[in-house]
């Protein structure tokens, strides 16, 4: 396993996070609030989680069983995939109803059909790139 999803590296997802006006100020319009999970398939938990009030991330690190309200997993093979090419609406469509990803934890079908949650959950895999 690579540093994905350690504590070094949410924290650096977490000032890209609050530094991308798609997804900061846009779910801060909405006042998003939530705990959010990263790991791989198959593992008993997730590896880094995201505290998020008011679409700004509060805290970073590692999982250390905070409650979560989305936990999203996939391997490592394709989480880096994605980092080197934001996916889009589409390709996360795909990869959901193929297996790819896996949302252990929160309503992934609830979240498409909202467009200010679809559209900047779809910018946090481009922001990962930049980690």
């Amino acid at each position: 396993m690579s540093n994905l999803f350690k504590a070094d590296w949410m924290n650096k997802y977490k000032e890209e996070w609050n530094k991308e006006p798609e997804l900061s100020a846009a779910l801060n319009k909405i006042s998003f609030n939530s705990v959010i999970g990263y790991g791989f398939e198959g593992a008993d938990a997730p590896v880094g989680y995201i505290k998020v009030e008011n679409g700004h991330v509060v805290e970073a690190g590692e999982y250390s069983n905070q409650t979560l309200n989305w936990d999203l997993r996939a391997s490592d093979s394709q989480w880096k995939s994605w980092f080197s090419k934001e996916p889009g609406m589409t390709g996360l469509g795909i990869a959901f109803t193929t297996g790819k990803l896996k949302f252990i934890k929160g309503d992934y079908t609830s979240m498409l059909k909202d467009p200010r949650m679809a559209s900047p959950f779809v910018k946090s895999f481009g922001v990962m790139s930049r980690v």
